[in-house]
């Protein structure tokens, strides 16, 4: 269960890196909705790691938390932002999936 947690707390901060982009181009109360948004899934994605750390340990849980953030930023960057996908991107964010997934595994 607790690796459930921990997967929600990762998509919880690709949420909150999407609602980060958001802001970029918003102004007035649309800004002030992104950043609400941004504060509250950063809420509850930390408080989240936090109850998977209970279980897993810090070495995994911290490292495949930010790698599920990191692998969603990248992907909402290349298909909702319209960021560049690079071979050198796509490699290294496959050997960071692979890395994630090795964590697992030895966790």
């Amino acid at each position: 269960m607790n690796w459930i947690i921990l997967i929600v707390a990762g998509l919880c901060e690709t949420g909150f890196t999407f609602c980060l982009g958001k802001t970029k181009l918003a102004v007035g109360a649309e800004w002030w909705l992104w950043i609400t948004g941004f504060a509250v899934l950063y809420v509850l994605s930390a408080v989240l790691l936090a109850k998977a750390a209970q279980s897993i340990p810090i070495g995994v849980a911290y490292p495949v938390w930010t790698g599920i953030g990191a692998v969603g930023a990248v992907l909402l960057g290349i298909f909702v932002f319209h960021e560049p996908a690079t071979f050198w991107r796509v490699f290294f964010l496959s050997t960071l999936i692979l890395s994630i997934v090795g964590l697992k595994i030895v966790g």
